[in-house]
């Protein structure tokens, strides 16, 4: 258990990592497409990416809450980079949660620390199993492995030597999560069309074409899938509110600093400053304590759906009245605001999208109203 005076110390190192390596460059990221692959090493050797980690595995064993906070820093500065700050951390958490200790054993140490970089493939899986869309990824068992086969449209903070992990359908029932290889044969990584913005995520096309998987990189097998992904969905959800809360701080500062010298017409828009920070701390206070709750496996699924909707939906609004605030200047490309508003909608669409977790949520509280009756 770290102590006050250590929390505040490695957020301090985050914070000065972040205005060092991270700042000058934010714009290279957005405009240019450049991946941040040194500042993502040096935050991973900081602990950057080990804050819900066991210490067993190289983690500080500080906790979910911890982990999005880093985010939320990162986010402050650039919301591409915060995605690839979730990514890594989501895959620790995979890892961390795994039965099959072999797998935790080869990667979870290694990814929590940054040396292997690691990209989640499971927005296709958990789309499928919202009933959202048909699953890409077939596996076939094979001893005490998997040959698979198929192609993710996009998976994020991937690369020929970078860990990919996702989730396939087993052709005799039920689904398995496995990791592989960027550069592992039978897998090939293609351009994906250009996007509006999070070009610096690295985001890629992934085809497998008989790509064996052998039992030490399985982290789920069909007959543990359904408890293992109930163990992890948690905090892959939660865990992305960081992404959102730091885009709210930054649209905040760009209200503030319009306001100096236009806040005598910028009082006639919607979503002041004040009442958008006020809800922001309210946000953030549901979502730490909800992670707590998570880190012990008790967060209630309905609570943690609504909150990650609450981010989407105050992410939106804030970097919408960020760009109205500055007016003509937030219309412009090298603005920080117009930037913002690219982030903000991609915290809303990203897995689960904003209407992903409004169809599920709308699911358990059918179910809930059942029950009631």
């Amino acid at each position: 258990m770290s102590t006050a005076h250590e929390t505040y110390a490695f957020t301090e190192a985050i914070g000065a990592l972040i205005t060092a390596d991270l700042a000058p460059i934010a714009s290279a990221i957005d405009q240019e497409g450049r991946y941040p692959l040194e500042f993502l090493r040096k935050l991973g050797a900081a602990g950057g990416f080990a804050a819900a980690v066991p210490v067993s595995h190289e983690g500080l064993g500080t906790g979910l809450s911890s982990q999005i906070e880093v985010t939320t820093q990162v986010a402050r500065e650039c919301g591409s980079t915060a995605f690839l700050v979730w990514c890594q951390s989501a895959c620790a958490g995979y890892l961390q949660r795994s039965p099959n200790a072999a797998v935790r054993d080869r990667y979870l140490a290694a990814v929590s620390r940054g040396r292997i970089l690691a990209g989640t493939g499971m927005s296709n899986a958990v789309k499928h199993l919202a009933g959202i869309e048909n699953i890409h990824l077939k596996a076939r068992r094979e001893n005490d492995g998997y040959v698979v086969s198929g192609s993710l449209p996009w998976v994020s903070n991937i690369g020929s030597d970078h860990l990919i992990i996702v989730a396939a359908s087993v052709d005799t029932g039920g689904y398995v999560m496995l990791a592989v290889r960027g550069n592992a044969e039978g897998v090939s990584l293609h351009p994906c069309p250009e996007f509006s913005g999070l070009e610096g995520t690295q985001t890629l096309n992934v085809r497998l074409k008989d790509s064996r998987i052998p039992h030490e990189d399985v982290l789920a097998h069909p007959e543990q899938f359904q408890d293992y992904l109930a163990s992890i969905k948690p905090g892959f959800v939660l865990g992305q509110a960081g992404m959102g809360l730091g885009i709210i701080q930054a649209s905040l500062r760009t209200i503030r600093e319009s306001n100096i010298v236009s806040s005598l017409t910028n009082q006639f828009l919607d979503d002041q400053h004040d009442e958008l920070a006020r809800e922001l701390e309210i946000l953030r206070q549901k979502v730490h304590a909800l992670a707590g709750l998570v880190d012990q496996g008790e967060a209630p699924a309905l609570d943690v759906l609504r909150l990650r909707l609450a981010t989407s939906e105050l992410t939106l609004r804030a970097a919408n009245s960020a760009v109205l605030h500055a007016g003509a200047k937030g219309y412009l490309m090298r603005h920080p605001a117009q930037r913002r508003q690219r982030e903000a909608v991609f915290v809303a669409i990203v897995t689960p999208a904003l209407k992903h977790l409004r169809k599920e949520i709308h699911i358990l509280e059918q179910q809930d109203e059942i029950r009631a009756a």
